[in-house]
């Protein structure tokens, strides 16, 4: 017989060479922003179908449509928070409002201090990709991301920044902050795609 559900909630399955964390533990590089909702805009540019940039406020932002997304959060420094409830307003409501050109094949998704995350467009369009506010109901604290953050279950947490600005669509790979800095390009936690010299002929932007 299959695990029951408490059972399963208990002792979750992890990917590879992470360990059940409980919290949630605070991990970012650099100091924490002031949020100044009055200066606060959120930006879609680059190969925009229509050619154009799109912004919204914080007041239009957090109107967009919010949704909630049951999903697991792996930081690369070998922790695993499981089950958390994320809410906020899915990638894909981004890709629909404002479409890619269709060369478009991956995005880089920025934040405050000019932080930066590259993503393919499919992990970035995946059904549990979030523009996350709300962890299990409460509003983020700002140490943990307020007043945005993207959550990108599938991959890695630092793939999902922290303080996000915007979205820059692009028709060629090209390596985000921490992937400058040797991280893996794609970070898929369950093939263990921790760091650069890991990556096979493909995973990386061309040279």
């Amino acid at each position: 017989m299959g695990q029951r559900a408490s059972e399963a909630h208990e002792h979750p399955r992890l990917p590879p060479g992470q360990r059940l964390q409980r919290g949630w533990p605070v991990t970012h590089y650099g100091p924490v922003p002031k949020f100044r909702p009055e200066r606060w805009e959120f930006r879609v540019f680059g190969a925009t179908a229509d050619g154009d940039k799109h912004a919204w406020n914080h007041e239009e932002f957090s109107a967009l449509p919010y949704t909630t997304v049951t999903a697991d959060l792996h930081c690369v420094t070998k922790f695993s928070m499981t089950g958390a409830e994320w809410g906020g307003t899915p990638a894909r409501t981004l890709l629909d409002l404002v479409p890619p050109a269709p060369a478009v094949t991956h995005v880089m998704v920025w934040a405050e201090y000019g932080f930066s995350s590259n993503l393919r467009l499919s992990d970035f369009a995946a059904e549990d990709t979030l523009f996350a506010t709300h962890k299990d109901g409460e509003p983020l604290t700002a140490e943990h991301g307020y007043p945005l953050r993207l959550v990108v279950p599938r991959l890695y947490a630092w793939k999902g920044p922290k303080w996000v600005r915007g979205v820059e669509y692009m028709t060629a790979d090209r390596r985000g902050f921490w992937e400058e800095r040797g991280y893996h390009n794609i970070g898929d936690p369950w093939r263990e795609q921790r760091y650069s010299y890991q990556e096979e002929p493909g995973e990386g932007p061309a040279a």
